[in-house]
């Protein structure tokens, strides 16, 4: 019984300063939705995947290798010293010298990602950039450079590029619509935290209620509020 009568007080709280409980999450959606929309810049991500693997010498020992497990885990250990390799300053000054970008080594990398892709042979280079072109140009760059550095240093014998970056078509930030709902719920959370605290802060004396609470006894009567109408 208390509990419903103290969700009661809370309800009628929350409906007092309906206002604040409305108003400031709308407020925090809209301001999120006009950044997200208007003052952020699209980022775009663009991405190509290559596999590095010495050949066999005959053709009969393809399939041997590839049923080796030792050398599957090798390969994939190598994958991590490729991506370094992938992303050393020697590759990133030559994509930058090939595309005539006006950029320094540590911007550009800052817009790379190298990863080994789980259980495989494979490395995946992605870029991101508010350019969707440039971003899939600096991707395919970085591949055909790192094949020439792979193959120099490593000296393997081949480096497949297994898919080429496309330009993409949609940014792959900011989510606007989960940023504007993150917005939505956070106002909201600080509209009721605000209301309880304008709750607590207000002292005054409105209802019988409230005498009964600060006198500790009960209210015998009550003088109605009304107006006399004006005559003539």
């Amino acid at each position: 019984m208390e509990e419903e009568i103290e969700l009661r007080q809370y309800w009628d709280m929350l409906r007092k300063r309906w206002m604040i409980v409305v108003v400031l999450p709308l407020i925090a959606a809209l301001t999120s939705g006009i950044i997200s929309f208007y003052i952020i810049k699209p980022v775009y991500q663009a991405s190509t995947t290559l596999i590095v693997g010495k050949k066999a010498a005959e053709e009969g020992q393809a399939a041997n290798q590839m049923l080796d497990n030792s050398v599957l885990l090798a390969n994939q250990q190598l994958a991590k010293t490729y991506a370094t390799i992938a992303q050393s300053r020697t590759v990133e000054q030559s994509v930058l010298n090939d595309l005539n970008l006006s950029l320094t080594v540590e911007e550009l990398d800052k817009l790379i990602s190298i990863n080994p892709v789980k259980t495989t042979e494979i490395l995946e280079i992605q870029v991101s950039n508010t350019d969707p072109k440039l971003a899939a140009s600096i991707a395919n760059t970085m591949a055909q450079e790192f094949s020439k550095a792979v193959i120099e240093i490593k000296k393997v014998d081949s480096v497949s590029i297994v898919d080429t970056a496309v330009t993409p078509d949609k940014p792959v930030k900011p989510n606007k619509t989960l940023n504007i709902l993150i917005a939505f719920v956070v106002g909201l959370m600080a509209a009721v935290g605000l209301a309880f605290l304008l709750e607590y802060l207000d002292n005054t004396v409105k209802t019988s209620e409230d005498v009964e609470k600060l006198l500790g006894i009960p209210v015998l009567g009550v003088i109605p509020n009304y107006q006399i109408g004006k005559q003539g």
